[in-house]
């Protein structure tokens, strides 16, 4: 099977395709007046889903406190924060798994009352931003009007990853994921819809839009190195009204910029999921896909969207990607690559579970040997 042979990703020798992708699951807490700390059962359930070999990325972690969608998402900006990921990457370790953490700031989905300022939520352009109400510490508030970041805020954001990416390193992780999916804020500045006011550099030309995205790559590249580092991307999202007018040519683009860069592993995800759920309209999957992408992409290609064994083994076997992220499955199969490999069934996740707080739904899911003893 493809998704069993051997591949290197960056300096890391994996033993199997079978990646964990990036799951909001909102189990962090406040310790000691510092809020979105990583908790203990956050240690248990990532144990669970490492295997020999195996990779998994963490949940989206943001990088600075405005950059939150809310306090309950586990944070990688102090070193309180950084401290309590360490049982986390030690639990994966010790099952011979690699994990990265994903690097996450949502821009102009946060709120002013996120914000330790009070501002209103960062981002490319001031618009108001559309979408669910925001979970503040005084209850769901709808959306807000964003503001637009100066040029020099934009350079002190690339800092924030820098810093986020030291953090990691130090809290144990082998590497990083840039979250740059999703309508969040990198994709906030590249999309062309949303950042369409700006007369800096960051803003207007294509040229102008990527660079949010380079300037933050290469700083985490220089400061962690290119074999630690992975970016997420959703060339067809249309999260936060990120939908991209020509998205073959802008990431054709970016991917051929990253190109030189050498990173560990770009991840893509299929334009069959916008944002974290499953498109209203499914495109053609004919003409619409990532094969241009593939394309232009010459390292490590990840690639993430409703996919079970029958279908990440024929994407693999049709080179459409080199190893493939599964999330809902994920959830409820912690011993995924052991039942893909043995054709097991698998057991059925549970939706209203996604986001709450405690075991249930996180950490009770059994392995399949721990459902079938005798096997």
């Amino acid at each position: 099977m493809a998704l069993f042979k051997p591949l290197t990703v960056g300096r890391f020798h994996l033993k199997h395709r079978v990646v964990l992708a990036p799951l909001t699951r909102y189990r962090a807490e406040a310790l000691d007046g510092v809020e979105s700390v990583p908790t203990d059962i956050m240690a248990t359930y990532y144990g669970q889903r490492a295997s020999e070999g195996g990779l998994l990325i963490s949940e989206a972690s943001p990088i600075c406190p405005e950059g939150r969608p809310n306090i309950l998402s586990p944070g990688i900006y102090n070193e309180t924060q950084a401290e309590h990921w360490k049982p986390v990457t030690e639990a994966v370790h010790a099952k011979g798994g690699y994990i990265f953490l994903q690097m996450w700031h949502v821009g102009g989905s946060s709120h002013e009352l996120i914000d330790p300022k009070g501002r209103p939520p960062p981002s490319s352009v001031a618009r108001q931003f559309v979408g669910p109400p925001v979970n503040t510490p005084e209850g769901p508030k709808p959306r807000q009007v964003s503001r637009m970041l100066a040029t020099e805020e934009v350079k002190e954001l690339v800092q924030y990853y820098v810093r986020a990416a030291k953090l990691s390193i130090a809290a144990g992780f082998d590497g990083v994921e840039i979250h740059g999916a999703n309508g969040y804020i990198i994709e906030q500045f590249i999309n062309d819809r949303l950042n369409n006011e700006r007369t800096d550099e960051y803003g207007g030309s294509l040229e102008n839009r990527l660079r949010l995205a380079i300037e933050v790559t290469e700083a985490v590249v220089d400061a962690i190195g290119a074999d630690r580092v992975g970016i997420r991307l959703s060339p067809f999202n249309a999260c936060n009204g990120a939908v991209n007018s020509d998205p073959i040519t802008t990431y054709t683009t970016l991917l051929e910029k990253l190109n030189p860069l050498h990173l560990a592993y770009v991840h893509l995800v299929e334009p069959r999921i916008a944002g974290g759920w499953d498109a209203e309209v499914i495109p053609d999957p004919d003409s619409i896909n990532l094969s241009a992408f593939r394309k232009a992409y010459k390292g490590i290609l990840i690639i993430a969207g409703s996919y079970v064994g029958e279908t990440a083994e024929a994407a693999l076997q049709n080179d459409q990607g080199d190893a493939v992220a599964f999330g809902r499955y994920f959830i409820s199969n912690p011993d995924l690559p052991y039942r893909l490999q043995h054709n097991l069934p698998l057991t059925p996740y549970h939706r209203p579970t996604f986001y709450t707080k405690g075991e249930v739904g996180y950490t009770d899911y059994k392995t399949w040997l721990e459902e079938h003893p005798e096997a």
